[in-house]
């Protein structure tokens, strides 16, 4: 039978081109399309919004405001449900799971669908970020290129990596974030065979991002002053506010959606857009991404352009005005992301913590001048950025480069270093998730840098059950149990009723000093040795609690339920050697 074109090409690369080469050259080609899509997705957003806002008066509230971010939910919501038919809300959770839980393969629609949906968000309003966006998209392209060539699990999960870097590389012109941000949000490990192809991969992104916007950078304003030791206190002072206002952000942003979900999709459309729309309404800066309205504090005089589009524009020269303006700003921007998010509509929150934290670096400035105190508003709207993002991600390299890239602020990297990573010790002590692991890590699907959590995440239960045991009933004689015995290889026999229903166990020692008295045979029943197990596993437990209930039970074998069916056992020793295949194969160096 003749070979097509591409089977013979993949033929032929086996033979001649070593797989590590191939994967160096599979980062580049990652590379070049997330960077393309990152420029795509990034003026998609930025035209679309520039449309809808650029005749909108500054001086008074407006309207519009209140509209568009529904119209914008409505459109998303049409999209996913008639287009799509499958939830892309949440894209860096869903890169968790894929990794965790759907061995690195991600469907081939999030190449663009989710960029669709982002920009009608986001474009008409919604107060949410495309980071999280083109990160799915970014590791969605890896993983297709991945499969398409025929790489196993491990490769497709370096090339998530990899696409997700080169998103972030791409999006915000920052390859070295885009890297950081790889190995501490989708915990990758960090080996030399793994960084090599994230390098090349953000490089080639950047190129690519930079050679069709130039020097487009996140904001206009470019750092020239540098770090002043006697402000150390006022940052350490920032890196707490930001670490408790980290753990405020992820509590309160999963409390909207939880209270979202309570309703059916209309209702919840419909309840989640007005109450977003009135927000926005109020508060103008939250329409779209923010990164505008974090532009305009970086001079330090920003009332009169924050305070802009809305009802307290008047008052913008009254400065405990504008300090409660950026308090409510502060606290209130979470709930507009997440009713964005829980109403239908697709984006991350990426962006809004970095607006939330730019905040809280604007809002410590305004209460040290009002103190008579003077420090650089840039310097602490940066530095705020860099911290409430480190607590909310739990990704304080992430943060400080991102935030020393896109600023060219490198001559701030021990302030943003300070407050970074008290931010995050802060938010880790109240907070052990980031705001992406939570939900999974909740529900047991979360891998880590942990190898053992990492390996027990890998393997599934139904892998490692087993089915051949000799099946006994209650009502057995002694004799009947003999004859089974007879014709089974194991020491252990479950004991059923009618239903399949687990009643108990039999074990082959428990019998074994009367089982050749036949005297006995039909005098005794099953009923009168058999033994209750402590502890059963059902079938919907992670591996981890599996091996809880193993440590804390003692036994070797533990019988695996469904609903009180009995299924059959796990054993100990099936579970060691699945756990050794497994960690060879997680562990071995592309």
């Amino acid at each position: 039978m003749a070979t097509s074109p591409f089977s013979g090409f993949l033929i032929w690369r086996a033979r001649h081109v070593k797989e590590q080469h191939f994967i160096v050259m599979l980062s580049v080609l990652v590379g070049l399309v997330t960077g393309l899509t990152a420029v795509l997705l990034k003026n998609m957003v930025y035209y679309t919004h520039r449309f809808f806002t650029e005749q909108v008066q500054v001086d008074s509230g407006n309207l519009l405001f209140f509209v568009y971010p529904l119209i914008g939910i409505v459109l998303t919501w049409l999209f996913v449900k008639y287009f799509v038919k499958e939830d892309i809300s949440h894209g860096v959770t869903k890169v968790l799971f894929a990794i965790s839980r759907q061995s690195s393969m991600i469907r081939s629609h999030n190449n663009y669908s989710s960029m669709i949906a982002s920009t009608l968000t986001i474009g008409f309003g919604g107060s949410v970020g495309t980071e999280a966006t083109i990160v799915l998209t970014g590791a969605s392209i890896g993983s297709n290129l991945a499969r398409f060539f025929r790489m196993n699990y491990k490769v497709m999960t370096l090339m998530i990596g990899c696409g997700a870097a080169g998103a972030i590389s791409g999006i915000f012109e920052a390859p070295i974030a885009g890297i950081m941000f790889t190995l501490e949000v989708l915990l990758l490990d960090l080996t030399l065979s793994s960084l090599v192809p994230l390098m090349l991969t953000a490089i080639t992104s950047y190129v690519i991002a930079f050679f069709f916007m130039g020097d487009a950078s996140l904001f206009s304003y470019r750092i020239v002053s540098h770090f002043e030791m006697h402000n150390f206190f006022y940052y350490v002072v920032l890196g707490l506010f930001s670490g408790i206002l980290s753990v405020y952000f992820i509590r309160m942003n999963l409390r909207v959606e939880k209270f979202l979900k309570g309703f059916r999709p209309l209702k919840k459309m419909a309840v989640g857009g007005v109450l977003l729309g009135l927000l926005i309404f109020v508060f103008p800066p939250f329409y779209g991404e923010g990164y505008s309205s974090l532009d305009v504090l970086m001079d330090g005089d920003a009332g009169g352009r924050l305070l802009g589009n809305s009802y307290f524009f008047d008052y913008r020269e009254h400065a405990w005005v504008v300090v409660l303006y950026v308090v409510a700003l502060v606290l209130v921007k979470v709930i507009a992301t997440a009713l964005t998010n829980g109403s239908g509509g697709v984006g991350g929150v990426f962006a809004p913590s970095l607006f939330t934290g730019g905040l809280a670096g604007y809002l410590l400035y305004l209460l040290l001048g009002l103190a008579g105190i003077d420090v650089p508003a840039s310097h602490f709207v940066l530095a705020g950025m860099a911290g409430v993002m480190a607590g909310v991600m739990n990704a304080p390299l992430t943060a400080m480069f991102l935030i020393a890239e896109v600023s060219g602020g490198y001559s701030l990297l021990l302030p943003l270093m300070l407050t970074s990573v008290i931010s995050y010790l802060t938010s880790r002590g109240m907070e052990p998730y980031s705001i992406y692991a939570r939900r999974l890590a909740l529900k047991g699907d979360l891998l880590t840098h942990n190898k053992d959590k990492a390996v027990l995440t890998l393997m599934k239960l139904e892998k490692v059950v087993e089915t051949d045991f000799k099946l006994v009933d209650v009502d057995d004689t002694l004799g009947d149990l003999v004859k089974v015995v007879s014709r089974s290889s194991r020491n252990l026999f479950p004991v059923l009723d009618k239903e399949k229903h687990l009643l108990g166990i039999v074990l082959l020692d428990d019998i074994r000093k009367i089982m050749f008295n036949q005297e006995m045979y039909a005098t005794t029943y099953v009923r009168d040795f058999m033994t209750i197990p402590d502890t059963v596993i059902d079938s919907r437990d992670s591996m981890e609690r599996v091996m809880k209930k193993f440590e804390e039970s003692g036994a070797w074998n533990l019988p695996v339920l469904h609903d009180g069916e009995y299924l059959g056992f796990v054993s100990k020793a099936k579970i060691f050697n699945t756990y050794r295949r497994v960690l060879i194969h997680f562990s071995d160096d592309a």
